[in-house]
């Protein structure tokens, strides 16, 4: 099959064969109809992952057609059409059994613990417990917008942040997982505040629903400016960038019993995120991580996305071939991409 590989850390990424995937006894083999091009494939192309092997493939927000399966599959067929959570559980641990597949102690990621998708042809074991499939009316590159992006977002404002209509939200940093807790969030209800320093993201957070715009470059203090903009502070404020700055601004803005999700990855440079503990006490204030999402959740989802609730295709801003991956990854670093890219041409 063809693949994008990435041979070196922070190194252009070469297309060329490699052997096709072959499923695992519990396993599926997906043909890959499209697949996003996402931050965290950056994190992994930057060396930020220990998990990740060269040679390697990324590639982990993807939507195809299951075309080979092992002989333990029991509930998949060749011909289904399929998404998977990009953390997959393998049913059978403790946290899988409580039914918190997205933090299996035996996680499998594709694109990070094994090859990814930017390739013609991608390997998912445990396909019982992870595959979702997919209605009818989803397309697969909408299916892939989905990724880790919305459905990570999903999980952040509904399960974690337990976002409900009437709430006030700020959300910090208007990327991928930005925009689309954006858009959740306003579907719920909610009056949205969103914080970036690109005022075409901010216009596109209007698009989707914000209420309210900060823009962090030129404000002279974000914290401020959301308290006087809300009469005190948000109930529910979400990091959905991962930065020092953002986080603390997240926790910063709540007001009392307030609850703080992070949803953006803290890696690198950024790892050690100082907590405003003071704040966090006298305030009775709430910190929570959300880390991607169970494929038991995805019903949810995909029913306010078949009813037409929410839209997550608007999210697309491009398609690309998979011999374009490589320099939309490096992008990434530069913050350039508006909305999400996808790869729908292998």
């Amino acid at each position: 099959m063809k693949a994008a590989v990435m041979d070196a850390f922070g190194s252009p990424l070469e297309v060329r064969e490699v052997p096709d995937p072959v499923p695992a006894e519990d396993g599926v083999v997906i043909e890959v109809r499209a697949n996003g091009i996402c931050r965290s494939d950056w994190h992994g192309w930057m060396g930020h992952d220990p998990s990740i092997k060269l040679p390697h493939v990324p590639g982990h927000e993807f939507a195809g057609v299951v075309v080979e399966k092992g002989g333990l599959v029991r509930n998949w067929q060749v011909g289904d059409r399929v998404t998977v959570p990009f953390c997959g559980g393998c049913g059978v641990c403790a946290q899988c059994l409580a039914g918190n597949h997205h933090i299996c102690d035996n996680e499998y990621q594709p694109g990070f613990t094994g090859w990814g998708a930017f390739a013609e042809y991608v390997a998912m074991p445990y396909a019982d417990v992870n595959l979702v499939r997919l209605p009818d009316e989803l397309d697969f590159v909408e299916a892939a917008s989905l990724g880790c992006r919305f459905m990570t977002a999903f999980r952040g404002v509904v399960d974690q942040g337990r976002v409900t209509g009437g709430d006030c939200v700020a959300i910090h940093g208007c990327g991928g997982v930005g925009l689309s807790a954006i858009m959740i969030a306003t579907a719920l209800g909610a009056t949205v505040i969103a914080v970036d320093i690109d005022d075409d993201r901010l216009q596109l957070a209007r698009d989707f629903g914000a209420g309210m715009t900060v823009n962090a470059r030129t404000s002279p203090d974000v914290v401020r400016e959301i308290r006087e903009k809300t009469g005190g502070g948000v109930l529910i404020s979400i990091d959905a960038l991962g930065s020092k700055v953002t986080s603390r601004n997240s926790i910063r803005c709540l007001r009392k019993r307030g609850r703080h999700v992070q949803i953006g990855l803290t890696l690198a440079d950024e790892a050690d995120v100082p907590i405003p503990m003071n704040a966090v006490i006298a305030k009775e204030l709430e910190i929570v991580g959300s880390h991607g999402m169970p494929a038991h959740r995805y019903a949810d989802l995909l029913r306010m996305i078949t009813s037409g609730v929410l839209r997550p295709g608007r999210l697309v801003g491009k398609t690309v071939a998979l011999e374009d991956a490589g320099a939309e990854l490096e992008a990434m670093g530069r913050f350039s991409q508006t909305g999400v890219t996808v790869i729908d041409r292998f």
